[in-house]
């Protein structure tokens, strides 16, 4: 009997979903007029399943617009299986979406653009001040994924440095760089390149990144690379907290390099017509038969692990020799960090091997690694969002476990796909962070 109860009650919520979104789509032809404070009014007194819906006035800005993201961190299923619907309505879409022009307009006045989106403009303890960030960030589209990150990670003290490809759109570039003009700690890369998936320049994109950084401030004391689809699951006292207890040393994945994996480093590769290709012509044995190790693009390092990377002449030569490689991210940070002098490496014995299940630099969940509560094959459970290219892109059914784990950011996020996710964990995150001065 309980269990038909439970069929017979969630049937009607999900039957007054689809009344809400009809309702609601009515509105938004006949209620154009409709000012603020009545949107405000329908808004509180709509009915639970259309929550976020019908708000285009908010422009998904306000960091408490979602009453139900508490019940969504906590697993609530039925809750959880309207917000799974909600993501896929047409109406629910086009309202949370913001365009490029929204954002090229709205930092015309960067005062408002900062209030109305809520940024954080100054350091929420004394800890944080006095231990500052660096970060750069790298992009081709999205910028409403790139600008939600931005406002999770952003902090007065902190210095972002953003490169977006070459090849993006006119209008990503116009965007982007006007989110960046309103921040004096927020800056565009000064040599973008144009960026080709598992080829040399995506880390030529972080290195000049990284020089930037080294050069625009000498008082950061770590360095974090992030993607646009990346997001924070810690505060940045968190963050900053964990970063001490390393006390210099780097965190990321470093492990020995598998035989399917040295195909990449042994035969010469190139860039033809925009993608990576690889000739018949074989490598050359690294400098200093240096063993290369696996690892992948995103890194947590001290300002001395970048000060090797820019000026330490043996790198510099490992990074000549890997520029016609395969998927040079996914090896060379992680083979600097087993070069003994190099500041907060580790030995190059495979008893330092790192995981990126054991590294707190990026959680990613690889489909071929998920499986059901309890299977020990299992590395982790299975992803409530969509795959792309094998990895998991979020969904909201799959925050309650992202926010139990120790890593310091995740790898995807998609408004696209499930921008109540992004939204949830954003809010999760500004309410711990405000907690966390008391």
């Amino acid at each position: 009997m309980a269990y038909i109860i439970t069929k017979l009650r969630r049937n009607c919520r999900l039957h007054w979903l689809i009344f809400s979104v009809i309702l609601g789509s009515l509105w938004i032809l006949v209620m154009h007029g409709t000012s603020e404070a009545d949107w405000d009014t329908i808004y509180k007194h709509s009915s639970r399943s259309s929550w976020l819906v019908y708000r285009p006035t908010a422009v998904d800005g306000n960091l408490d617009d979602n009453p139900y993201c508490s019940a969504i961190l906590q697993g609530d299923t039925d809750v959880l299986e309207e917000a799974k619907i909600l993501t896929i309505t047409k109406d629910f879409k086009r309202t949370v979406q913001i365009s490029d022009e929204y954002y090229i307009n709205a930092t015309q006045d960067c005062r408002e653009f900062k209030l109305s989106r809520k940024y954080l403009m100054f350091p929420l303890s004394q800890e944080e001040e006095d231990f500052p960030l660096a970060f750069s960030i790298v992009l081709h589209h999205k910028v409403q994924n790139f600008e939600h990150l931005l406002r999770a990670i952003y902090a007065p003290q902190n210095v972002y440095c953003i490169h977006v490809d070459k090849k993006a759109e006119a209008s990503v570039l116009a965007a982007v760089s006007g989110i960046s003009s309103c921040f004096p700690n927020v800056f565009m890369v000064s040599q973008p390149v144009s960026v080709v998936y598992a080829a040399w320049p995506r880390v030529q994109a972080d290195l000049n990144c990284m020089a930037d950084l080294y050069n625009v401030s000498t008082t950061w004391k770590y360095f974090i690379n992030l993607c646009g689809q990346d997001f924070p699951l810690k505060t940045n006292l968190e963050i900053v907290r964990s970063l001490q207890v390393l006390k210099g040393r780097n965190n990321m994945e470093s492990e020995q390099m598998s035989d399917g994996k040295k195909e990449r480093v042994k035969s010469v590769h190139q860039i033809v017509d925009g993608a990576i290709m690889k000739t018949e012509q074989a490598k050359s044995p690294p400098p200093f038969d240096l063993p290369i190790f696996s690892g992948n693009a995103y890194i947590v390092v001290s300002r001395g692990y970048v000060r090797s990377v820019l000026k330490d002449n043996r790198i510099q030569e490992l990074i000549t020799w890997a520029k016609d490689t395969y998927s040079p991210d996914e090896f060379l940070w992680a083979t600097i960090q087993r070069i003994p002098t190099v500041p907060g490496s580790v030995w190059p014995n495979s008893k330092y091997d790192t995981t990126d299940i054991n590294s707190i630099a990026r959680l990613v969940k690889w489909e071929w690694h998920e499986g059901p509560l309890g299977k020990l094959e299992a590395v982790y459970p299975k992803c409530h969002g969509t795959h792309r290219n094998s990895v998991c892109v979020y969904g909201a059914g799959d925050l309650q476990w992202i926010i139990q784990q120790h890593h310091l950011f995740a790898n995807k996020f998609d408004v696209d796909t499930d921008v109540i996710a992004i939204q949830c964990l954003e809010k999760y995150l500004r309410d711990k962070a405000l907690a966390q001065q008391h």
